[in-house]
């Protein structure tokens, strides 16, 4: 960092000279020389400060970086900063820091040894992209960063029970385990789909890597979300062998424009789907059980079902026979009492053209008779010294948890599924839970696992077989299963907490993050009774009509409340809106489900992906676009036949035959809606 130079202005004089006596009248000489010489000395030394200051100053900038002791910034091309990240866990010793070619790296903080490096990447001309890394060198120490979120809005992360589109945070939170949680009952936690992925309307991304033990915070009276990597007091592992050393570890990555960076990182981080579902789940609906009938159903309302759907000339991708049809949870045979001949059932289903799915789920509760099998041959995951099986408490009891890390335990689990398509032609499966909150706080595996979510990923694997019909709640680096994914259950409710208005922000926020093919859950909401608008056993008339219209522009539509419980009315909104969803909007999603095999881009996209430099767009949450051609703009509060309606500058047309040729956006305020309709526009 400095060099020392011998000699100079301070050096030692080595010539010998006689002393000689001083009169009074060169004393005042000698004085004014040694103030000369002092004067000299401290320039000489302020010019080396300076030096070395310059030098400091260049060390600490890489490309559009700016690092000093406390954090770093980043600005844009124009020079502008777009990104802002603190230290909380140590205050750099800047005389321990290199620069080689694109790399900073330091070796200190103020009170100990560490690893510390920014590194430069330039992928593309218009992306530039900063590797950071921090690793302590002392067990049980975490590593603590805090972004800045107040220049720009903010997208992606998980889905929450409260969702708005960009993120809205409130409150303080210290970091917890980003994990994959139930967020239906536990409504606090970050939800089942999640990945460790924010992209911002600045143009900047930041990607945490996967093997960070990661916790997330926040506080919104700082303005500053909190990245946190730790192993003390979490479910985070090192491994096997490993000490319990943090590392925090991520990039952030800055581009032109918001689209043009997300596209990026996706197409760099992201797994993408291997093939595209049945075309039939994006053409038809799918009619499913468990809002109508819940745990009550039966042989004879299975098969009343079907024959409604029929009677009231209905398409149907597949019935999905939901919870409990069994006669104990973790038993793969039909409850005889409530299924007297399940053979013949799907033989008559069968021969009237319809294919069935069932729920499945992870759990074996203790009175089933597969439990002490489980527990025999070691298939459930155990408590942390390995010796005995870890009981958990789910919504439907008390059980073991399959360990999807166990080859046996996989094999066992796909011979069950195996032999329930054998025996009754079941055509996939609908798999339910999968989140690491049903875990215990402290588990083991037969492998080994760092990332409690890396479970979520295992159990996912379980849906391939069947993926052309299958159906997940829960994904973590699972883009790649190939199969519908669903946010977990919606209220019956308009607002949103896991209702209507949450549908848009959850499906634009999954799409972020990469899952693609979306089931945005059933028309209505599950019909709970305690949350419910209107406390009645049907979801409120309204908001059916207004859920289902907005439902036939998703990727895929589920019924199970039908349309007939309601009136003729209702009936005819439901032909309309599932044969609009057949001729327009499935067509289009198909062509849109191909490319992202190739792309990742989303099917669903916020109004920003074709208006990047439009503030009003980064904030609109309660209307879409399929590709980029077909925007939809649904009426989502009680009461309302209008809505104020924002086009994006271009050449559109309204479902009504009005065009719009329009050079800058348009606010249309009260644009009238009727109950049966959905607005929506075409780009000409």
């Amino acid at each position: 960092m400095y060099q020392v130079v011998p000699g100079g202005a301070g050096g030692t004089i080595t010539d010998v000279i006689p002393k000689q006596k001083h009169s009074k009248d060169t004393r005042p000489l000698v004085g004014a020389g040694v103030i000369g010489l002092v004067l000299v000395i401290a320039a000489v030394t302020a010019w080396c400060y300076y030096i070395a200051s310059l030098r400091k100053a260049e060390l600490l900038k890489t490309q559009l970086l700016d690092l000093n002791k406390d954090g770093y910034i980043i600005r844009n091309q124009g020079g502008s900063i777009v990104f802002r990240m603190d230290f909380r866990s140590g205050t750099l010793d800047l005389d321990s820091c290199t620069k080689e070619g694109e790399m900073l790296s330091c070796g200190r903080t103020t009170d100990r040894k560490l690893n510390f490096f920014i590194e430069t990447v330039q992928p593309k001309e218009t992306v530039q992209c900063y590797r950071v890394r921090w690793e302590e060198l002392v067990p049980d120490i975490p590593v603590e960063h805090a972004m800045t979120y107040k220049f720009a809005h903010w997208y992606g992360g998980a889905v929450s029970a409260i969702q708005h589109w960009p993120i809205s945070i409130s409150g303080q939170q210290a970091p917890k385990p980003f994990v994959t949680s139930d967020i239906y009952s536990n409504r606090n936690e970050f939800g089942g789909i999640l990945e460790s992925y924010w992209l911002s309307s600045n143009a900047t991304a930041i990607k945490i890597n996967n093997s960070v033990p990661f916790h997330l915070g926040w506080n919104d009276t700082e303005k500053t979300m909190f990245f946190q990597a730790r192993y003390n007091d979490s479910p985070f592992k090192p491994n096997p062998g490993e000490k319990p050393c943090a590392e925090l570890s991520y990039r952030v990555c800055v581009g032109l424009d918001v689209t043009s960076i997300h596209k990026y990182m996706v197409r760099r981080y992201f797994n993408k789907p291997n093939k595209v579902p049945a075309k039939a789940m994006f053409r038809h609906p799918i009619w499913s059980t468990w809002a109508l009938h819940k745990t009550d159903i039966t042989q004879d309302k299975l098969l009343t079902y079907a024959a409604n759907i029929r009677k009231h000339n209905f398409n149907c991708s597949h019935l999905e026979l939901d919870d409990r049809y069994t006669p104990r949870y973790g038993e793969f045979e039909f409850d005889t009492t409530k299924f007297p001949n399940a053979s013949a059932m799907f033989q008559k289903l069968k021969s009237d053209a319809f294919l069935v799915s069932l729920w499945i789920h992870p759990f074996v509760n203790y009175d089933s008779e597969n439990f002490h099998v489980c527990v025999e041959r070691g298939l459930f995951v155990r408590e942390p010294t390995g010796r005995l099986p870890a009981l958990v408490r789910w919504w439907n009891g008390i059980g073991g948890i399959l360990d999807f890390t166990n080859p046996e335990a996989r094999d066992w689990f796909s011979y069950q599924l195996r032999s329930l398509r054998s025996r009754y032609g079941v055509a996939s499966f609908k798999f339910d839970a999968g989140e690491t909150n049903y875990l215990p706080w402290k588990f083991s595996t037969r492998t080994p696992i760092r990332d409690p979510s890396f479970f979520t990923r295992r159990y996912t694997e379980m849906a391939i077989p069947y993926n052309d019909r299958a159906e997940l709640r829960s994904g973590y680096q699972s883009q790649n299963i190939s199969c519908f994914f669903r946010p977990i259950d919606r209220d019956s409710v308009w607002g949103y907490e896991l209702g209507l208005k949450s549908l848009i922000p959850t499906v634009l926020t999954i799409s972020i993050l990469g899952y693609q093919f979306i089931l945005p859950d059933m028309i209505g909401g599950n019909a709970y009774l305690n949350r419910t608008d209107g406390n009645r056993a049907l979801p409120d008339r309204e908001l059916y009509i207004r859920w289902l219209e907005l439902s036939a522009f998703m990727p895929s539509m589920q019924f199970s409340v039908p349309p007939w419980e309601y009136d003729n009315e209702v009936v005819e909104i439901a032909r309309k809106y599932t044969a609009l969803h057949e001729s327009i909007v499935a067509p289009r999603v198909l062509e849109l489900a191909g490319e992202v095999l190739d792309t990742g881009d989303p099917i669903i996209r916020p109004l920003w992906w074709i208006a990047t430099g439009d503030e009003t767009a980064y904030k609109i949450d309660s209307q879409f676009l399929i590709g980029d051609d077909l925007m939809v703009a649904p009426v989502l509060e009680p009461g309302k036949q209008e809505r104020d309606i924002y086009l994006p500058a271009g050449r559109w047309r309204s479902y009504k035959g009005e065009r719009f040729d329009i050079k800058e956006p348009l606010h249309l305020t009260d644009y009238p809606v009727d109950l049966d309709e959905i607005a929506y526009f075409v780009w000409v």
